[in-house]
């Protein structure tokens, strides 16, 4: 097969050739959009799961419904080393400039006013980076510059909202990797989305995040388990997963024969990133006109090679010494989590010796707790890796 044309895109994020087994989430959000336009409540959103699921690809597919309704749209990634604040600031830039006409009306030349406030807190605008090209001088707004961000972020969404209502329009913000946010942007996202709700503006909030960002969310506030619309984000079913690999290549007038895609998804279970980077190796070992279970069982083979030396290793490296023994001793668990107890009697240690370790790899990404006393790999298949290196 020309691999010029290899239809797959494994990748963090990357958006696959076609987009199978979420239509239900994908609905719900563009009744949401609709909803909001008319005047009406739409419910934020809260998409959960493991790494390599595809919530950052649905999150971008939500993101570009919402710019397809000329909405004003803010997509950013938590845990980057930037504040909620910065990033929202970041995103509404363009957006926000694309919207300067010199005809521009009093509510979105409020809205401007107050984005600039909300900007000012973190940036210095002696530049005039801000300024949008537009006298705001006499203009009523700003005030989103008290430092406190749960009412800067109220004041910001209910200006510009207002001012993209008067098209017919809202404001779309939607954060991935929620989970690594502070407790208070936390609030303040609850607090903004709370106040959304009760007062009919134009704003749908969207959170994507690991299995524990529910539990996480109702700290935060304890309503949030109201407000939000959770979504669990899982592998694919058998039908999908089985689409996420024909449709593509029958986009390139390719053919898989019934054995391979058998093959395929047995070994890959089901998991979109895993299902792309099979997709892709078995094209590429293909020399004839269709994919067969021979090219699959080549493809399997170049395919868990390239996950072990990348996917999995990038993250197994990022741990230290002691968190490399705290995974191995989770490792014989599988997929489905460990007892902190089973850990410390592997390791022949007190599970509150252990604290700091697990702490230290919540913090990391590479596990999460889905209850009190159980911890889980964030990442599928990371045991089967961990059970394939060398001892150190």
């Amino acid at each position: 097969m020309d691999a010029v044309n290899n239809p797959f895109e494994p990748g963090a994020g990357r958006q696959p050739a076609t987009l199978v087994g979420r239509d239900d989430s994908i609905r719900q959000w563009q009744t949401n959009l609709s909803r909001m336009e008319q005047g009406r409540s739409g419910r934020p959103v809260v998409l959960y799961g493991l790494r390599g699921v595809g919530k950052t690809v649905l999150l971008t597919r939500l993101a570009k419904e919402a710019e397809g309704r000329s909405w004003i749209v803010a997509q950013l990634e938590a845990g980057t080393g930037k504040t909620l604040r910065e990033g929202i600031s970041e995103k509404l830039q363009g957006p926000l400039a694309d919207l300067v006409l010199p005809n521009a009306g009093r509510k979105l030349l409020q809205a401007l006013k107050t984005a600039v406030s909300f900007f000012r807190v973190s940036y210095d605008a002696g530049t005039g980076t801000f300024s949008y090209g537009v006298d705001l001088t006499n203009v009523a707004g700003g005030g989103a510059d008290t430092g406190q961000l749960e009412a800067d972020l109220n004041k910001l969404v209910h200006d510009i909202a207002a001012a993209a209502a008067d098209q017919r329009h809202g404001l779309a913000i939607l954060i991935d990797e929620a989970q690594d946010l502070t407790p208070e942007e936390l609030r303040a996202i609850c607090v903004a989305a709370h106040l959304v709700s009760q007062q009919g503006t134009a704003c749908l909030f969207a959170l994507a995040g690991f299995p524990s960002l529910p539990r996480v969310l109702s700290e935060a506030k304890s309503y949030a388990e109201r407000l939000f619309d959770f979504q669990e984000i899982e592998r694919l079913g058998d039908t999908p997963a089985r689409l996420a690999l024909t449709e593509p290549a029958g986009l390139e007038g390719v053919e898989w024969e019934a054995d391979a895609i058998d093959f395929v998804v047995a070994r890959t279970l089901g998991y979109p990133y895993f299902l792309q980077q099979y997709g892709q190796e078995t094209w590429n070992a293909a020399e004839g006109t269709a994919l067969t279970l021979p090219d699959a069982k080549v493809g399997a083979e170049r395919a868990q090679l390239v996950l072990d030396t990348g996917f999995f290793r990038s993250r197994w490296e990022r741990a230290t010494p002691s968190e490399k023994r705290y995974l191995r001793a989770m490792s014989p668990d599988g997929d489905g989590g460990s007892s902190t107890g089973d850990i410390a009697g592997r390791l022949n240690t007190k599970a509150t010796s252990l604290g700091p370790v697990r702490a230290g790899l919540i913090g990391k990404g590479l596990i999460y707790a889905p209850a009190h006393g159980r911890v889980a790999f964030t990442v599928p298949g990371m045991s089967g890796f961990i059970n394939r290196q060398v001892l150190d």
